[in-house]
């Protein structure tokens, strides 16, 4: 029985600091220290980097949607449970996992497609089929029953917008229209979150105003094009 499944998903011992440090003051008696990567939510769950980039944080959070998945493995591959059973299993323990705080990942179309690597790997594992197969994606996870996590991935993101859009104006909203001051480095700008999200808008054809009404915002996000 499921029931009887004991899932550790949220395992808080405390807060994990795994840090970097660079001295920039070579004086004994005053060291000066920088952080440029700090590691948090037990057992290098997720991690931030000084870059602003999602990439350590797409790998860390790979890494654990892996380490779930490893737990799992007797039950999301036994040939007595449905597929549709199995594919409920991994989306509210492995993805779910995997995705966690993902909404304000300022994402790359590389990290889309290791998440979407990692994911069709346990699919094909889960469905007893081999690569060389050559059975396509979509239909491996419509035997599961599961939406591709490119797309989990952008309604999520979409669905915590809607909710920084209807609060009242806090800091959660500086931090998002926050404008960093000082000289532009030459080259491409990092890809930013809002850059990211105003995407997602423009692909579903949405606006802010939208947002307003709560009911209509979510079928927006639902229907998917």
């Amino acid at each position: 029985m499921l029931t009887l499944l004991h899932v550790h998903l949220f395992q808080c011992n405390s807060f994990v600091i795994d840090t970097v440090f660079h001295r920039l003051n070579q004086h004994p008696a005053n060291p000066l220290y920088t952080n440029t990567k700090f590691i948090f939510l037990f057992n290098h769950a997720d991690m931030l980097i000084v870059d602003g980039d999602a990439d350590a944080a797409v790998e860390a959070r790979i890494w654990t949607g892996w380490n779930k998945f490893t737990q799992l493995v007797p039950l999301l591959t036994n040939k007595d449970a449905f597929l549709i059973m199995r594919g409920r299993l991994y989306s509210s323990c492995v993805r779910s996992s995997m995705l966690h705080g993902s909404e304000t990942w300022p994402v790359r179309k590389e990290n889309v497609v290791a998440l979407q690597l990692a994911e069709m790997r346990m699919v094909r594992w889960m469905c007893g089929i081999k690569l060389l197969d050559r059975t396509p994606s979509k239909e491996l996870r419509e035997r599961l029953g599961i939406d591709d996590i490119a797309l989990v991935l952008q309604q999520s993101r979409l669905r915590w917008y809607g909710h920084v859009l209807r609060k009242a104006y806090d800091w959660v909203k500086k931090c998002m229209e926050y404008e960093v001051d000082g000289p532009i480095p030459r080259g491409r700008p990092k890809r930013t979150w809002r850059e990211v999200v105003r995407e997602d808008c423009q692909a579903r054809k949405m606006n802010k105003e939208d947002a307003i009404d709560r009911c209509k915002w979510r079928k927006m996000i639902k229907d998917v094009r």
